[in-house]
């Protein structure tokens, strides 16, 4: 008997959820393939979780230790819940377009499990900037958004911007038994990706609403710019997007989210 509305939802979020984090699963919610594909719409979702659990930690912690001690846990806490998928995609990416010049030769690199200079200078300048980010933005002194409305927003809105690769561009890997991205590989529908645009524009268009501070919406514009820089590169050397491509997406828009939110301006 098919699952009904509401179940095969469910279905698709713990999908979603299983692939995405560490966190355990009922045996029940399977991983077909064409599940896993359609349980993309979430990702944004799997944000919200992400940055929920971070913020629970940075909050707890802050009660015991200075907030740059805070903001390491939490970030520590995010790499957990997602056992390092995204942070990993970032060093690949770093390895294969530092270290390769063709085609053949990035892709082959990216694939390969050990991390090389590139990767470990990306991902660690990647989370040093996160950190120092997030650290101003806890300074007892300073105004602006506080740590955890940082984390509430960047999560499901850099995975959204790495999602929009999946609509625009088609998957690298001629192989597409072979990769991370095999269940994302297949073109979203317009309406999948529309419920997941607002899925990961959620938090910061209620942020823009509590507050009010509609110039909080110029964080989309650096996001643009990003994925259109990005979106280039990878249709130029890879003729597409991998697996690795989307996890250093999500990385970089984090980042890059942060930055644009704690901006000062004397």
């Amino acid at each position: 008997m098919p699952d009904s509305w509401p179940r095969a939802q469910l279905r698709l979020l713990l999908t979603a959820v299983m692939f995405y984090t560490r966190l355990p699963c009922p045996r029940w919610v399977g991983h077909e393939p064409e599940q896993l594909n359609r349980a993309t719409v979430y990702f944004p979702l799997i944000g919200w979780l992400v940055g929920a659990g971070a913020a629970a930690v940075y909050w707890g912690a802050a009660l015991l230790w200075p907030p740059v001690v805070a903001v390491l846990l939490s970030t520590g806490a995010g790499v957990l819940l997602t056992g390092a998928f995204h942070e990993d995609g970032l060093a690949d990416m770093c390895d294969g377009f530092g270290g390769g010049w063709t085609r053949a030769r990035i892709l082959d690199i990216m694939k390969d499990s050990r991390i090389g200079t590139y990767g470990l200078v990306g991902l660690g300048l990647v989370l040093a900037i996160k950190v120092a980010a997030l650290s101003s933005a806890a300074n007892p002194g300073r105004p602006g958004l506080s740590v955890p409305v940082l984390l509430l927003v960047a999560h499901p809105l850099s995975r959204l911007t790495a999602l929009t690769f999946v609509r625009t561009l088609p998957y690298a890997r001629e192989d597409l038994d072979d990769g991370k991205a095999k269940p994302v590989a297949q073109s979203m529908p317009n309406g999948r990706l529309a419920v997941a645009a607002l899925l990961g524009l959620a938090p910061l268009l209620a942020l823009v609403l509590w507050r009010p501070a509609p110039a909080l919406l110029w964080v989309l514009l650096p996001l643009l710019v990003l994925q259109l820089v990005l979106g280039r590169w990878f249709k130029r050397w890879l003729g597409g997007y991998t697996g690795d491509c989307l996890g250093a997406t999500q990385q970089l828009a984090e980042a890059l989210i942060y930055l644009s939110l704690t901006v000062h301006l004397a």
